[in-house]
C-alpha cells in the first residue's frame, strides 16, 4: 500500500525525545507529521518498568534544563511545569568515597563552601572552578547549542579565531579540573560530570566542564511518579498538535531518488511505503546508514573512526524491603582509581574491576515508586560499548554485578544483598535490541577531542537532501535536553530550507 505524499509531510523515524521534539516543533509550523515506532511505547530510552510495587527509570534519572522544553510548551500555548509535575533536588548528589569520606553538591554556595572546607578543598577553589565553568557554558550555549553549529567550519564562522581561547581547547576536561582542586576528591567529583554524556575526562576537551554549570546555575529536577512523566505529558501535547503517530511500526529501508541525492519516503516492516520530501531519524546515525540507507562497511568503519559510541553501561535495578537511610536520591560511589576506570572503559575496552556507581534512589523524593520503608535502587556503572574484538559473555557481566553490589555493601550499603526481593538487569546487548543504538550505546557518540574534538554527526545529511538526524549521536550530544534541543534545531533546518526554496 502506498501512502499518498503532502509538500509539507514529514515522516520521523523514533518516537525518542529528539524525535518528538523535531515533531512537535514541526507540527506547530503547520508540517503534517507522522511518527513510526517500532516499539509499544513513546519516549526511546526514556523508559520506566514497574515491579512487585517498586518502580524504575530505566534510561535518564536526571533532569536539568527545563526551559529547553518549555520552548516547545511554550508555542503551543502551555507550559512545561504545568504539564509536568517537577520538583527540585537536594542535595544535587552525594558522592561516597572508599575511605569513608562523603561530600554533598549543593547549588546553595555557602552549603558548598561548608561541604569542600570538610573535605579539605578551600571554598574559593569551588568558586573559582564555577566561575572558569560558567564562562565556558555562556560561550558554548551561545553558537554550538543556540545556533545549532556542527563542524569546525560553522565555529569559525560564527566565533571567528579570536573566540577560541575562551574554550580552553589546549587542555582536556581532567587537566582543567585539576588545575583548579587541590583534593582527589574534588577531581574526581567534578571530572565525573562527564557522565553526562559517557566518556572520559582524560580524553574529552576542556570545554566539557561547563557541564557543571548546568546544574549549579539552572539546578537540578526530578518528575514526581518517575521520568516518564515527560514522555506522557510529550505524547498528550503531539495529540492536541495531530501528531499521527504509528506504534509497533518498524521502518525497513529510507527510499531515495534514483540518483541517490534525496529522499522519497520510507518502507516499513509492513510492507507499506510512505512517500515523503523530509525525513528525520531518530535512530542513530550509523545504525541508520546501516540498517535504512544499506551504506558499505567500508564506509561505515570510515564514519565509526569519528563517530566512536559512547559507553554502554549494566543497568541494575533492585527492590529492597528496606530503606538506606544514608543515600540521597542521586549518588556516586567512587573508583579507587578513577583514572584507570577511564582507562579500563574508554581506551582498553574492558569491563572495569573497580567502576564508579552511579546510584538513584528515588524513594528520597518520591515515596510512590517503593512501598513504604522501602528503597528501590537504580544501579549504573559504565561499561564499554559491544565491540566484535572484545566479546563478553553474560558471565562476565553476571559477574561484574555481583563485583557491583559487594562494593555498595562494603561502601554505602551494609547487607545490601540479603534485602534485594526484586531484581532487573539490563546489558549492553538488551539497550542495543531496545534503542537500536550503536553498540549499545547508552549516550550515543563519544566526547573525545583526540577523535572528534566533542563534535557529534550533523543534524542535516550532507549527501541526501531532505534526510535529518536527531538523538544522542548527533550535534549538539547525549542528555535530555540536548537532544529535545536538536529536534528543535532540526525543525529549524528544515523550515529554513523549505522558505528558501530546497537551497
Amino acid at each position: 500500500m502506498m501512502t499518498e505524499s503532502k509538500s509539507n509531510h514529514v515522516a520521523i523515524i523514533g518516537a525518542g525525545l529528539g524525535g518528538i521534539s523535531a515533531a512537535l516543533s514541526l507540527a506547530l509550523e503547520g508540517y503534517r507529521v507522522s511518527v513510526y515506532e517500532k516499539n509499544d511505547r513513546i519516549g526511546g530510552k526514556l523508559n520506566w518498568i514497574e515491579a512487585q510495587g517498586y518502580r524504575f527509570d530505566l534510561g535518564p534519572s536526571i533532569l536539568t534544563l527545563p526551559a529547553i522544553f518549555n520552548r516547545t510548551f511554550r508555542k503551543a500555548g502551555t507550559r512545561f511545569e504545568d504539564e509536568v509535575p517537577l520538583c527540585t533536588v537536594r542535595p544535587h548528589w552525594r558522592n561516597f568515597f572508599e575511605d569513608g569520606t562523603v561530600i554533598d553538591l549543593h547549588p546553595d554556595p555557602d552549603v558548598m563552601a561548608a561541604e569542600a572546607e570538610r573535605a579539605g578543598e578551600p571554598a574559593r577553589n569551588v568558586h573559582r572552578f564555577l566561575d572558569y565553568a560558567g564562562r565556558l557554558f555562556d560561550e558554548v550555549s551561545r553558537g554550538y547549542f543556540d545556533e545549532g553549529l556542527d563542524s569546525a567550519s560553522d565555529f569559525r564562522a560564527f566565533y571567528g579565531l579570536s573566540g577560541f581561547p575562551k574554550f580552553d581547547l589546549l587542555h582536556t576536561m581532567h587537566q582543567g579540573v585539576a588545575r583548579r582542586f587541590k583534593t582527589a576528591y574534588f577531581r574526581d567529583i567534578f571530572d565525573f560530570f562527564i557522565k553526562y554524556v559517557g566518556s572520559s575526562a582524560y580524553r574529552a576537551p576542556a570545554f566539557m566542564n561547563c557541564l557543571p554549570t548546568i546544574q549549579f546555575r539552572h539546578d537540578l529536577w526530578y518528575v514526581r511518579g518517575g521520568m516518564y512523566g515527560i514522555a506522557l505529558a510529550l505524547g498528550r501535547l503531539m495529540d492536541r498538535l495531530g501528531v499521527e503517530m504509528h506504534l509497533q511500526s518498524d521502518v525497513q529501508e529510507i527510499m531515495l531518488s534514483d540518483d541517490g541525492g534525496a529522499v522519497r519516503g520510507l518502507r516499513l516492516a509492513s510492507g507499506e511505503t510512505v512517500v515523503c520530501e523530509n525525513i528525520v531519524s531518530n535512530l542513530e546515525v550509523i545504525p541508520a546508514c546501516r540498517r535504512l540507507l544499506h551504506l558499505p562497511e567500508r564506509e561505515l568503519a570510515r564514519m565509526q573512526r569519528r563517530l566512536e559510541p559512547a559507553c554502554s553501561g549494566l543497568v541494575i535495578d533492585i527492590g529492597l524491603d528496606r530503606a538506606y537511610e544514608n543515600l540521597a536520591h542521586h549518588n556516586f560511589v567512587f573508583s579507587g582509581n578513577q583514572k584507570n576506570h577511564f582507562r579500563t572503559v574508554f581506551q582498553r575496552h574492558e569491563l572495569p574491576s573497580d567502576p564508579t556507581l552511579y546510584v538513584v534512589a528515588a524513594s528520597r523524593t518520591d515515596p510512590t515508586v517503593a512501598p513504604e520503608g522501602c528503597d528501590g535502587l537504580k544501579i549504573l556503572p559504565h561499561i564499554p560499548y559491544l565491540r566484535p574484538d572484545r566479546p563478553v559473555t553474560q558471565e562476565q557481566y553476571m559477574a561484574l554485578k555481583d563485583m557491583v553490589l559487594a562494593k555498595l555493601e562494603r561502601v554505602v550499603c551494609p547487607d545490601l544483598r540479603r534485602h534485594i526481593v526484586y531484581e532487573h538487569v539490563w546489558t549492553p546487548e538488551d539497550i542495543e535490541r531496545q534503542y537500536g543504538s550503536n553498540g549499545g550505546s547508552i549516550y550515543g557518540v563519544v566526547t573525545d577531542r583526540f577523535r572528534n574534538f566533542g563534535f557529534k554527526a550533523p543534524k542535516a545529511s550532507p549527501h541526501t537532501a531532505g534526510l535529518y538526524f536527531v538523538g544522542g549521536s548527533v550535534n549538539p550530544g547525549a542528555g535530555m535536553p540536548m537532544v529535545f534541543l536538536c529536534g528543535q534545531n532540526v525543525a529549524r533546518k528544515i523550515v529554513t530550507r523549505d522558505r528558501d526554496g530546497g537551497t
